[in-house]
C-alpha cells in the first residue's frame, strides 16, 4: 500500500502545488478525459477563491469566468455558507433518507415550492442536476406506468442540448463530441433542432425560424404518436450548447402543443435558476412558461454543497394519488436525498439571494451583456449572445458562411490559455468562449473581464494569423 501523504496548500506554495499535480497524473481520473492520456493528466491547480476572483497553483488572481460551472453564485468564501456547513454538520451530518428525515429539508422544500410556477410544489432531492433529470425521467416512466400507459416513454430533446451525465440524462444530449465514444439509450429519444438562431438559415427570419422549430415539433408529434410520447425536457436557455438563446414565444408553443398532447414538458434549469437570469426560476418570469417539472442543481448551493432536485406538479401527483394501484412505488432514490447539510446550505444561499444578490444581478445583467457584444468588432467573433449573467463569444472563420474554424477545440482553448495569462477564467467550448460569473460582480469587474477577454482573442488572432491558417 502507497503511504498516504499530507500536502498543506494554505501557504500557496509552488512546492505543494506541484506535488498535487504529480499526485493527479499517478492517481487521480479527470472528467470527460481521452484515451491518451486518461488517469495521467493533470489541469490548471485552483488553490482558493474570494469573491469572483479564484487564484490559481501558481499564485496568480483570476476573475472566475465561469464561476465554477455556472454555480457559484454567490461568489468564492462566504462566511455565512461556511459557517451554517459546520454548524449543520455538528447537530446532525447525515440521516437515512429511506425512512427517516430532517427539518432542514422541509423546510427548504416549502421555501423553493413558493417560487416556483404554477402548482409546482413538490420537491424531491438529488445531488446535483445530472441526477436531478434522471429523476425527472424516471417519474415520467413511472407516471406513465402507473397510469397504464406502457407505450408512452419517449423523450423529445434538441441538438446543442446538454442534461448531465447519467445514461438517461446522457441520452438526451446533442452537443457534438459528447456521445462519439458512448453508449446511450437512443432508443428512447427523439433528437430535434438546435434553437440557434445564429445557425439559422441565411434567407430565414428569426420569426420563420421560430415558426420552423414549432411545425418540426408538431410533425413529430404527430408522426411518432403522441401516445408513445412521455415528455420535452429542454433548457430555457442551452447552457453548454453555448448560451443558446431561443427565438420569441418558441418554448410557449412548445408548451402549448405539449399540454394539448399530454406530454410532460421538463424544464431542465440547473443552470438558470437561482438568480442567473435575474429569477429565482427562468421558467415562467422570464419565458412565460409553466412546465410540469422543473429540474434544478448548481446555483441551489452556489456550488458550496452537492445539492440538485427536481419539482413536481400537484396535478402529477394528485394523478397518481387517484389511480387504481395505490402500491405501486417510485423505486428510486439516492443515499443523500434530501442531505441536512445540503439543505442547510441552501436555505442560507438563498438568504443571500433574497437578500440584495437577485436585485444586483437584475441591476448588472444589462451592462454585462452591452460591454460583452462590444466584442463583436474583432474579426475572429462571429456573434456575441446572452442573457442575464450568461454569455457566449463565438468565432468563427468566415462571417458570411459562419463556418467554424478548422482548428476546432483549439480556438477557445487557445483563447482561454492567454486570457488565464492576463487574469481571466474562461471556458472554453470548441470554438465558444463561455462567460457566466458570480452574480456578485461589479460593473468595474466586468469592465476588466470583457478587456482581458478582449486581449486574449486579440492574441489568438495574431497566433493563427502567424501559423497561416487564418488570415482574419
Amino acid at each position: 500500500m502507497a503511504a498516504v501523504r499530507d500536502i498543506d496548500m494554505s501557504d500557496g506554495g509552488e512546492n505543494s502545488a506541484a506535488e498535487a499535480v504529480e499526485l493527479a497524473k499517478r492517481h487521480l481520473v479527470q472528467p470527460w478525459p481521452y484515451a491518451g492520456s486518461i488517469g495521467s493528466e493533470a489541469r490548471s491547480l485552483i488553490g482558493g477563491g474570494e469573491g469572483i476572483y479564484i487564484t490559481d497553483g501558481e499564485g496568480r488572481r483570476l476573475i472566475d469566468g465561469p464561476a465554477g460551472m455556472w454555480c457559484v453564485n454567490v461568489g468564492h468564501r462566504r462566511e455565512e455558507l461556511a459557517r451554517v456547513m459546520y454548524d449543520q454538520a455538528m447537530a446532525l451530518s447525515y440521516n437515512t433518507p429511506w425512512y427517516t428525515m430532517n427539518e432542514p429539508s422541509a423546510v427548504l422544500a416549502e421555501r423553493i415550492a413558493a417560487y416556483a410556477p404554477g402548482d409546482l410544489s413538490h420537491i424531491f432531492f438529488t445531488t446535483g442536476g445530472s441526477s436531478a433529470v434522471e429523476s425527472a425521467l424516471r417519474f415520467m416512466q413511472f407516471y406513465n406506468n402507473v397510469r397504464g400507459r406502457p407505450e408512452k416513454k419517449l423523450l423529445l430533446s434538441r441538438g446543442g442540448a446538454y442534461h448531465g451525465s447519467t445514461y438517461l440524462s446522457a441520452s438526451l444530449n446533442g452537443r457534438p463530441r459528447d456521445r462519439d465514444w458512448m453508449d446511450v439509450a437512443d432508443g428512447l429519444v427523439v433528437k430535434l433542432s438546435s434553437p440557434d438562431p445564429f445557425r439559422r438559415p441565411a434567407d430565414m427570419t428569426v420569426e420563420a425560424f421560430s415558426d420552423f422549430l414549432v411545425d418540426e415539433f408538431r410533425e413529430a408529434v404527430k408522426r411518432i404518436g403522441a401516445e408513445k410520447i412521455g415528455a420535452f425536457v429542454g433548457e430555457p436557455v442551452q447552457a453548454s450548447g453555448g448560451v443558446i438563446v431561443p427565438p420569441p414565444n418558441y418554448l410557449r408553443r412548445i408548451r402549448e402543443i405539449c399540454r394539448d398532447n399530454d406530454i410532460l414538458y421538463v424544464s431542465d434549469e440547473v443552470v438558470t435558476a437561482f438568480g442567473r437570469l435575474g429569477e429565482v426560476f427562468a421558467s415562467k418570469e422570464v419565458f412565460g412558461i409553466e412546465p410540469d417539472i422543473i429540474t434544478f442543481a448548481k446555483g441551489v448551493t452556489s456550488g458550496y454543497f452537492p445539492l440538485g432536485g427536481m419539482i413536481v406538479s400537484e396535478r402529477l401527483l394528485q394523478d397518481l394519488r387517484k389511480s387504481n394501484h395505490p402500491d405501486a412505488m417510485y423505486a428510486h432514490g439516492l443515499t443523500y436525498t434530501s442531505h441536512p447539510v445540503g439543505c442547510a446550505v441552501a436555505l442560507a444561499n438563498l438568504d443571500l439571494v433574497e437578500g440584495g444578490i437577485l436585485d444586483h444581478a437584475r441591476a448588472v445583467a444589462p451592462y454585462f451583456q452591452e460591454r460583452l457584444r462590444t466584442l463583436e468588432d474583432l474579426p475572429l467573433v462571429g456573434e456575441v449572445r446572452g442573457i442575464g449573467l450568461m454569455g457566449c463569444v463565438e468565432c468563427v472563420a468566415d462571417r458570411e458562411s459562419k463556418d467554424a474554424l478548422k482548428l476546432d477545440y483549439e480556438v477557445g482553448k487557445r483563447i482561454d490559455a492567454h486570457c488565464h495569462a492576463l487574469g481571466l477564467l474562461v471556458r472554453p467550448l470548441i470554438h465558444m468562449c463561455v462567460m457566466s460569473p458570480p452574480l456578485i460582480i461589479t460593473r468595474s469587474q466586468i469592465d476588466d473581464m470583457v478587456a482581458i477577454l478582449r486581449e486574449g482573442i486579440s492574441r489568438t488572432m495574431d497566433d493563427l494569423r502567424k501559423e497561416g491558417v487564418w488570415r482574419g
